[in-house]
């Protein structure tokens, strides 16, 4: 993450530099106020890549030596189906339109991209808990009312 770090650090000079030439020459407030944000915003991710390579370490990307079979192996969890990012997605619609519409739509779409962002944070929340019980469409409950996942048939 050390490469992605100094690229991002290297966007976030730019649009500083992009910046602080654009307000001086320009006197335009609008334009100058977005190259600022989105110089903090490259900033941000940044120091987000940062401070991950400074806790978990140098990853075979980041070395000179490393070989493409030393990246192989699993990545992360990724969930093989949700329905949540249709509610997000359904939840922004309603609050675009709620923009046009009026209020009572947007409050609607509020609810709902709220609740759709809160199943999509939480749909997973004890996985890697071991006493947590496997919950799912995959799950199993026998006659002895014990549950078993698809990791354990």
């Amino acid at each position: 993450m050390k490469t992605e770090a100094r690229l991002f650090t290297g966007v976030a000079v730019f649009f500083a530099c992009a910046a602080t030439g654009y307000g001086w020459w320009s006197a335009e407030p609008a334009g100058t106020a977005a190259l600022i944000v989105t110089g903090l915003m490259a900033a941000l991710v940044a120091f987000f890549l940062r401070v991950q390579h400074r806790r978990r370490g140098p990853r075979a990307q980041d070395r000179p030596d490393a070989e493409v079979i030393d990246t192989a192996g699993p990545l992360d969890f990724f969930s093989p189906h949700s329905p949540w990012p249709l509610v997000v997605a359904l939840g922004a619609v309603l609050l675009a339109l709620g923009v046009v519409y009026g209020l009572w739509l947007a409050l609607i779409g509020l609810g709902v991209l709220g609740c759709g962002v809160c199943g999509l944070v939480f749909q997973h929340a004890g996985r890697d808990d071991p006493n947590s019980a496997p919950s799912g469409p995959d799950v199993v409950v026998g006659d002895d009312g014990q549950r078993s996942g698809p990791a354990s048939s």
